[in-house]
């Protein structure tokens, strides 16, 4: 507003202009926090490195350090990206374009069958500081109900309808005080594996059954280092190969419906 001329400033005036420059600062910090996942961008332009990172406006934040109760080794370090063993996707490739797997997918951790870099250490339980997902034979005073099938000791059938091997334990998560993964000693071989409990069905007699995942593929399927406890990182793995195996299991789980 004027008044002859010149500016005339009120209490509402300068109220509003306020608004608007919070307003304005408020958004900026915000669209910069979200950088802190996925940023800088990563090229895609293959075998072709960038002059300068990929932040946009405003630039990536600074790091933010977090103290944690029982601090993970590595937590904060950059990890070196893995070389994909994909090829993109058409012969007139342009960035953006999709990839498709060279190999074995679910063994390479491509697309859905991708995992994070996470430390290889167990996670922890925030009282006590000890590993928080081990198997029934390591912790005592857990158990299954009454009520529910106990599939140990039962087969494992997997998607082919052949029997991969048999339920050895359960591993229970303390924390949650709920099953995360079923031990399977796998039929020939006699190694060992983990398969996710939420990706299994079992019937009243306690009988597996893992769609996930062909008797092969799931003979192939990562393992642990420790009999009695399980990594971040070998979780991660775990749960890519066989969430992965949804899409990459068969050949007609990756084409359309119709």
């Amino acid at each position: 507003m004027y008044a002859n001329g010149t500016p005339m400033w009120d209490l509402v005036t300068i109220s509003l202009y306020a608004f608007f420059a919070f307003f304005f600062i408020l958004v900026m910090w915000l669209h910069r926090e979200g950088k802190r996942e996925g940023y800088p961008l990563v090229s895609d332009r293959w075998g072709k490195k960038l002059r300068v990172p990929i932040q946009g406006f405003p630039g990536v934040p600074p790091k933010k350090h977090f103290l944690l109760a029982h601090p993970v080794p590595g937590h904060g370090e950059e990890r070196p990206e893995r070389d994909l063993s994909a090829v993109a996707y058409g012969v007139d490739y342009q960035p953006g374009s999709p990839i498709v797997p060279k190999g074995n997918a679910m063994v390479d951790g491509i697309g859905p069958a991708a995992w994070a870099e996470r430390a290889d250490v167990p996670d922890m339980t925030f009282d006590d500081n000890v590993p928080k997902i081990i198997p029934l034979r390591a912790a005592p005073g857990y158990d299954t109900a009454e009520e529910d099938p106990d599939p140990r000791g039962k087969p494992v059938e997997a998607l082919d309808g052949k029997i991969a091997g048999i339920c050895v334990d359960l591993w229970v998560d303390k924390s949650e005080a709920l099953f995360r993964y079923l031990e399977v000693e796998l039929a020939g071989s006699g190694r060992r594996i983990l398969v996710p409990m939420f990706l299994a069905t079992i019937n009243a007699s306690g009988r597996v059954r893992v769609v996930s995942v062909t008797s092969e593929q799931m003979a192939a399927a990562p393992g642990i280092k420790n009999a009695e406890t399980v990594t971040l990182l070998e979780e991660d793995k775990v749960a890519a190969y066989f969430g992965g195996g949804h899409f990459f299991a068969t050949p007609a789980r990756s084409e359309p419906l119709l």
